[in-house]
């Protein structure tokens, strides 16, 4: 019984060194990455997603909804998952919609993760809007 408890013992001691791994920031791989992302509040993020909010709304929802203004915005998390992973910038902020409603909004805007992976590109969610439930529950896998 002593030895199955030892045995124990050194699984569980040793448990932590096998799940570990070597971490390799992404600015250090073979095809490094460099962090250069524009911030939140940048022109052409904002307008990179009311771009692709009405096309959305016009091609899968047959609505003439578009994105009238943000306010707030703010960022939420820089590269939550650490140095290792693709670098990504979480935000938050609220849009008026044209409809006059008042919705908030969570993106990302994710490094070399564009159509081709040639730019940065961005995955957004807005709150009530996401009809195909790509993002439930309330567009919490649009957060870190």
């Amino acid at each position: 019984m002593r030895r199955v408890t030892l045995v124990i013992c050194c699984m569980l001691a040793l448990a932590p060194a096998a799940l570990a791994r070597e971490l390799t920031p992404a600015e250090k791989r073979i095809f490094p990455y460099d962090s250069q992302l524009p911030a939140c509040h940048d022109v052409a993020v904002l307008e990179k997603i009311a771009s692709y909010f009405a096309e959305k709304e016009s091609k899968f929802w047959q609505s003439d909804l578009r994105i009238a203004e943000y306010e707030k915005m703010r960022p939420l998390a820089w590269r939550p998952w650490g140095l290792d992973y693709i670098p990504r910038r979480f935000c938050t902020g609220q849009v008026v919609t044209t409809d006059g409603a008042r919705r908030k909004i969570d993106y990302s805007v994710r490094e070399d993760l564009a159509v081709i992976g040639v730019s940065w590109g961005v995955e957004w969610c807005v709150h009530g809007l996401d009809r195909n439930w790509a993002y439930e529950p309330a567009c919490r896998m649009a957060r870190p």
